[in-house]
């Protein structure tokens, strides 16, 4: 999404980030086989660390996007609940943006699906941009 960005010149309108809803890899780079395959694709994530998912982040960005349905009932698990600040986000599937690839983006560690997932959030991400910068116009 940030090179989708960044092609278009929009990177002062549109700010990306990203966390998960586990802990397990704080602070850890991304999967080499996730790093080979974003660079054949021309996108370099080499410099990318995990980290969770914060409470500000629920306040402060408009859209979190959940690779599945687990990951959705973890993040309103994480929401804070009882502060208005933080209903800010709409929740929701990334895939709702590339519905012709399913609900869900399945896991590519244990498949070896790299490029399949790629190839997914690349048509999700593209999608959603449109819908973004139609708005703004």
């Amino acid at each position: 999404m940030r090179r989708l960005i960044k092609e278009q010149g929009r990177e002062k309108e549109i700010y990306v980030g990203s966390a998960g809803t586990s802990s397990w890899h704080h602070g850890d780079a991304p999967d080499d086989r996730a790093v080979a395959c974003a660079a054949e694709h021309g996108v370099d994530i080499s410099d990318l660390r995990s980290r969770p998912v914060r409470a500000e982040d629920f306040a402060e960005y408009d859209l979190i996007l959940a690779m599945d349905g687990m990951n959705i009932v973890n993040l309103e698990y994480l929401r804070p609940i009882g502060d208005s600040r933080y209903n800010k986000a709409r929740i929701e599937l990334i895939l709702n943006y590339a519905p012709e690839f399913g609900r869900e983006v399945p896991d590519p560690y244990y498949h070896n699906g790299f490029d399949r997932v790629f190839e997914m959030l690349e048509a999700a991400c593209r999608n959603l941009l449109k819908k973004l910068t139609s708005r703004q116009k």
